[in-house]
C-alpha cells in the first residue's frame, strides 16, 4: 500500500492533478499506460476542471474501479453493477473520514480566484488536505479491489 500511496503523492507533487495522481498510481496494475491515464484524468482535478465539485482523488478512484471491473467482468452490465457498488462503498468510507467528497468544502476556499489560490499556498492546503485525500483514496481503493 505504501508504494502506491507514495507513487500517487509523488505524482501530485510533480504537477499532476489529484485525479491523475490516483489513476496513474494504479495504471500498471490495470494494464493501462501512464500517458493514457494522465490524459483520461486530466480534466478531473480540483473538483473537475477547478469547478470544485467532486474531489479529484475521488474521481480518480472511481476511474480505477471502472478499469478494474472492466478487466474482470467482460459483460458491461455486470461490470457497471460491480463498479457502482464499489463507488457507493468508497463514498461511504471517504465521507466517514472527511464528511464530504466536495472539493470546495474540503479546501474551504475558491480555487477559481486569486485569493483562493493564495489561501491554498499560505495555508499549505495541498499538503494538509489534498495529499491526505489522495492517500485515503488510494487506501480505500486498495481495500475494495484487493490490490495490495
Amino acid at each position: 500500500m505504501e508504494e502506491i500511496k507514495n507513487k500517487a503523492i509523488e505524482s501530485f507533487r510533480a504537477d499532476m492533478n489529484c485525479s491523475q495522481s490516483v489513476l496513474t498510481a494504479f495504471a500498471g496494475s490495470l494494464n493501462l499506460d501512464r500517458e493514457t491515464a494522465m490524459a483520461v484524468a486530466s480534466g478531473f482535478g480540483a473538483g473537475m476542471g477547478r469547478l470544485q465539485g467532486t474531489c479529484g482523488a475521488v474521481t480518480g478512484a472511481y476511474m480505477v474501479f471502472g478499469f478494474h471491473n472492466s478487466r474482470i467482468y467482460p459483460d458491461n452490465s455486470e461490470s457497471k453493477e460491480h463498479t457502482y457498488a464499489m463507488i457507493q462503498e468508497f463514498d461511504r468510507r471517504f465521507r466517514e473520514k472527511h464528511q464530504t467528497t466536495d472539493c470546495r468544502t474540503l479546501l474551504d476556499c475558491d480555487l477559481r480566484t486569486d485569493e483562493g489560490q493564495e489561501e491554498v499556498k499560505l495555508n499549505h492546503l495541498t499538503e494538509k488536505v489534498c495529499e491526505v485525500c489522495i492517500a485515503d483514496a488510494v487506501k480505500i481503493v486498495l481495500d475494495l479491489t484487493g490490490k495490495k
